[in-house]
């Protein structure tokens, strides 16, 4: 009897530490990207350094954000799926620029969820 009694309260424990760490997951879960507005975009752009290169209408280091736009648009690409490393560069595809913008990317975006990618997106297609 004791036995049985230790089991249930065994199985009851680990039926809630389980109940509970399954609670504590799904609160982690990574905002959607229609959680991610424009706003969150444009802050995204200018902490992670993009502004440093891109700006709306002017080349700086990097092409303006409404070359990148024309570029991605005539293209049908996805300028989130090029942060991501998923597509090669399409509008300024000197070898030095590259290595420029890669290591840029590679120190600055990596990081970043599909969601704050798909904001920053959001945010240089507001740049006409």
């Amino acid at each position: 009897m004791k036995k049985t009694i230790l089991t249930l309260a065994i199985i009851s424990l680990i039926t809630v530490s389980c109940g509970d760490k399954k609670k504590e997951d799904t609160s982690k879960e990574p905002q959607s990207v229609t959680e991610l507005t424009v706003e969150d975009g444009k802050a995204l752009f200018t902490s992670k350094t993009c502004a440093t290169c891109h700006q709306p209408d002017v080349k700086l280091i990097g092409p303006s954000i409404k070359d990148i736009n024309k570029i991605y648009i005539e293209n049908n690409a996805s300028i989130a799926s090029f942060l991501k490393g998923e597509l090669s560069p399409i509008v300024d595809t000197d070898p030095g620029q590259v290595a420029i913008m890669k290591a840029n990317l590679d120190s600055f975006v990596k990081d970043l969820t599909d969601a704050e990618l798909k904001a920053i997106e959001k945010y240089m297609h507001t740049i006409q």
